[in-house]
């Protein structure tokens, strides 16, 4: 029942019950009214206390070590208290970047990423970062601020329902009402955002449960002072109830520790079915995804059970780089070609949507073992055009070490993974003989990233945020070891580079971080310098600089005969760099000499602690010619 509601019923109700104003008239009118007082609840009414307190020791209980975030009122108390227990508060210059760090972070650290923002258009910022945790099943806890309770769809500031938002796009979605909620309420969307298939969760803070009770009660509307009406009285009594429902309990022990995840497993008779199958492989396949790179299998581990077992991998999407720089049974080149002559293909967190053509690039000849925690990803697009021999739903990275120890005897013969790999020399020397052609304006873009690939320190981190020239980067750079490859997923986000580059250098302080970023890109978070030069965190951007969205205009012009909105401008992305802080370098035809000395440069201006970006200026080649961007 809303306030106006209750006045109106009041003008009825009280002459006639509250003769007298008595108390026991008072107390019978208001429960006509449906509305009773929680008397047994005692609140300190003195306390500076707040709601903040209570989730930063849910947080820190949690081992969060960063909450990323972009300021407001609503957000004040969570960053404050949260700082105050060491937790590091890292403000970016758009929400969404702050978003995107959390994906970073959670990948990275195997926890959970903490965003934290305002209401209203803080969170709808997030919409699209978040959207992508959600497909590139990434645990975020998104917390959003809110209007005061009492105030929701009243107009206040930035009110709007944010829970019809979010809803589709995240795990679990709560809204606080009581701080004696806070602390079960975060335990649990902490719980859900890792168990099953890990996504994001968001759980929404409105105003008046995160400040303390003195400043809401001064805030809430209350008239003590002088001559006060019969109807304010009942109104300043309503509300009085209301702020202490608020606050009752507050402040009671309650325990603030993880509760345990669930991650569905593979059953001994399934791994034990597996098993046989590939034991009679004579050309067997394993496609790595994203997925396989979850807690609570280390990498390690996972890569460990790979080697022991010698099958041939094709790793994508953050499992890039699980076996290094030069494994001899990955394989990277010629794919769509190993998958018709495999006899056995496992789906170890792989999934048939467009990047394997729908399941259409699996040979109807194979038996194909699919393993995927999510039961709707496991079966995707089953029905149309391939079917698993056997589908487990569980963990890929279990499953694969589990497989390992059971197939102990068992070592793949090495002339299957030893064919790929001549295969792949042969593409390799293909892209180093482009490598060398000379483009008709600035430098060859295949040129710029074999220098990289050779110059890149062992541990460096990779973030991909681009079309054509990223696209042409995930053929010429290798990442050197397990978790140092960072790209968007299967949302195909554009945007994220500032963010995942964020994420990463706290996670991984030692390591080389590198951006590549297309120019087109690098518009969403080129702000973002600001934020590395504020923390000192010494980043590399590496920039194709096409004047142009390339991806599309590749198919756009050809097939429409038009480069509408594709076109660009060689602008002097270097000098922005600057301008926040940074250390920006041009890197143009003039330089084609000097590539390797201006990256050498630009390693070491990120070790003497100064971010850098590499305004690269590119011209156009045939080389990924026939890609197209849907």
């Amino acid at each position: 029942m809303d306030l106006e509601n209750i006045c109106q019923l009041l003008k009825i109700y009280a002459p006639s019950v509250l003769i007298g104003a008595s108390t026991i008239g008072l107390l019978a009118a208001l429960k006509l009214l449906g509305l009773t007082y929680q008397w047994r609840h005692k609140v300190d009414a003195n306390s500076t206390r707040h709601g903040g307190e209570l989730v930063a020791e849910v947080l820190k209980s949690h081992g969060i070590k960063y909450i990323f975030t972009l300021c407001g009122g609503h957000i004040s108390p969570i960053l404050v208290a949260s700082e105050k227990l060491g937790i590091k508060i890292i403000d970016t210059r758009h929400e969404a970047t702050a978003a995107f760090a959390a994906d970073a972070v959670a990948r990275l650290s195997g926890t959970v990423g903490v965003v934290a923002v305002t209401a209203g258009p803080g969170l709808t910022n997030t919409v699209t970062a978040i959207k992508n945790c959600q497909m590139a099943e990434t645990p975020v806890l998104l917390i959003g601020g809110a209007a005061a309770t009492l105030l929701k769809g009243r107009g206040a500031l930035q009110d709007i329902d944010q829970m019809s938002l979010f809803k589709p796009l995240c795990k679990y979605t709560a809204t606080i009402k009581s701080l004696k909620e806070i602390i079960p309420t975060l335990r649990t969307a902490l719980q859900l955002a890792q168990s099953g298939t890990p996504g994001p969760v968001f759980v929404e803070f409105p105003i008046d449960v995160l400040y303390p009770y003195p400043t809401v009660k001064k805030e809430i509307g209350m008239k003590d002072g002088g001559p006060v009406s019969f109807i304010q009285r009942i109104i300043n009594w309503y509300l009085q109830n209301h702020l202490n429902n608020l606050f009752a309990g507050a402040w009671e022990p309650r325990d603030v520790k993880p509760l345990p995840v669930d991650i569905p497993r593979a059953t001994k008779s399934q791994v034990q079915q597996c098993s046989h199958i590939v034991a009679k492989a004579k050309k067997p396949l394993i496609l790595i995804g994203s997925q396989a790179t979850l807690p609570p299998t280390s990498v390690h581990e996972l890569r460990a059970a790979l080697e022991a077992m010698g099958i041939p991998c094709f790793l994508g999407g953050m499992a890039r780089g699980l076996l290094g720089r030069n494994s001899p049974i990955q394989a990277r080149q010629k794919r769509r070609d190993a998958l018709k002559e495999a006899d056995v293909v496992i789906l170890a967190g792989a999934i048939c949507d467009f990047r394997l053509s729908y399941g259409r690039v699996l040979s109807k000849r194979s038996k194909i073992i699919a393993v995927n925690r999510d039961h709707e990803q496991l079966h995707k697009n089953s029905d149309m055009f391939w079917k698993p021999t056997v589908a487990i739903q569980g963990d890929a990275a279990h499953f694969i070490t589990a497989l390992a120890k059971s197939l102990k005897d068992y070592k793949c013969d090495p002339e299957w993974p030893r064919m790929l790999q001549n295969r792949e020399r042969e593409v390799d020397q293909k892209n180093e003989v482009k490598a060398k052609e000379q483009t008709e304006n600035h430098l060859n873009p295949i040129k710029v990233l074999h220098t990289a690939e050779q110059l890149m320190d062992e541990d460096s981190i990779i973030v991909a945020d681009g079309g054509d020239f990223v696209g042409t980067a995930a053929y010429i750079l290798r990442p050197r070891g397990p978790l140092r490859w960072l790209d968007p997923g299967a949302f195909g986000t554009l945007g994220v580079g500032g963010g995942f580059a964020l994420g990463a250098k706290l996670c991984r302080p030692d390591s080389e971080v590198w951006m590549i970023y297309g120019d087109g890109a690098l518009g969403y978070s080129l702000a973002e310098f600001d934020t590395f030069t504020r923390f000192k965190l010494p980043v590399i951007a590496l920039v194709g600089n096409d004047a142009c969205w390339s991806q599309i205009s590749r198919e756009q012009i050809p097939m429409f005969g038009s480069n509408v909105a594709c076109g660009l401008a060689y602008t002097d992305y270097h000098k922005i760099a600057e301008g926040f802080g940074g250390k920006g370098y041009l890197l143009s035809r003039d330089d084609d000499e000097r590539i390797e000395e201006i990256l050498r440069n630009a390693q070491q201006d990120a070790k003497n602690g100064r971010p850098v970006l590499i305004n690269t200026l590119i011209g156009k080649t045939n080389f990924r010619e026939g890609s197209i961007s849907v």
